[in-house]
């Protein structure tokens, strides 16, 4: 048993030392470990904050409107991950923008209370964006109203988008603006609204519909902030506990929340 226990932590430090890391040549950093470690939970509180800096730092092309998966790409080193080696550098998972990746680096940022970089991010890798001029369209090259699965990274390529129709990430998209950005979060059929949202989002509304009834739900953020929920109204009553139990029997509600 002593045999295997030093055999497995053997693999594990190679595995460590092989990818994600500031040893290598290529793929120095990447980026689900870096969201990952806010999302599980299982980072270190002050390491969460350090890791999506250095996302940010190294991940994040403004200029290109991405977030890449990992970088440098792999291309010379004699470092194995498997099939996306087979890419061409910044295409795809070998260093391009994987869209899964770049959404859950949007939700991290939420988790953390970014509201800034959340909202940044979630505008910066929609579609539309990419297509705001004619110059931007021949780029970008596909349709601008749906989700790309990836977008190249490198060279005279960079953001072009690639496999579109991908409905992975288009359902994370919505997960990250619904859930995380607007902050509409049911559970056992509680509704709370927990933005977290652009400091210069002066209010924002959504509609749901839960069997037969609707609640309009609406929130104001006179004071310019990114998180926090000072007071829950229902139908203009204050709620204490900022949260209400859904009613599913017909009848249309108003819910009005105050950052």
């Amino acid at each position: 048993m002593d045999g295997m226990a030093d055999g497995l932590e053997e693999l594990l430090w190679m595995m460590d030392m092989s990818f994600g890391s500031i040893q290598n040549e290529e793929c120095r950093i990447d980026s689900i470990a870096q969201s990952w470690s806010v999302i599980s939970g299982a980072g270190d509180n002050d390491k969460k904050y350090i890791s999506m800096e250095s996302l940010e730092n190294h991940l994040v092309d403004k200029e290109n409107g991405m977030i890449k998966l990992l970088d440098p790409p792999f291309e010379k080193s004699d470092l194995e991950p498997g099939y996306i080696k087979a890419y061409l550098p910044g295409t795809r998972e070998n260093g391009g923008q994987y869209t899964h990746g770049s959404i859950w680096a949007i939700i991290a940022e939420s988790i953390l209370g970014f509201g800034n970089k959340a909202g940044e991010y979630y505008r910066m890798i929609n579609p539309i964006e990419h297509t705001r001029t004619k110059d931007a369209a021949k780029k970008y090259k596909v349709e601008p109203y749906v989700i790309a699965a990836d977008i190249y990274g490198q060279k005279n390529l960079a953001g072009r988008g690639g496999w579109t129709w991908y409905t992975g990430s288009a359902s994370w998209m919505y997960e990250a603006g619904i859930k995380y950005l607007l902050g509409l979060r049911i559970e056992k059929g509680i509704l709370r609204i927990e933005p977290c949202i652009p400091s210069d989002w002066k209010e924002c509304s959504m509609k749901y519909k839960y069997g037969d009834s609707i609640y309009h739900i609406q929130v104001k953020n006179p004071n310019g902030k990114c998180t926090g929920v000072t007071r829950f109204l229902l139908d203009e009553k204050e709620v204490e506990e900022k949260q209400v139990i859904l009613n599913a029997n017909g009848g249309v509600y108003h819910i009005q929340v105050e950052m």
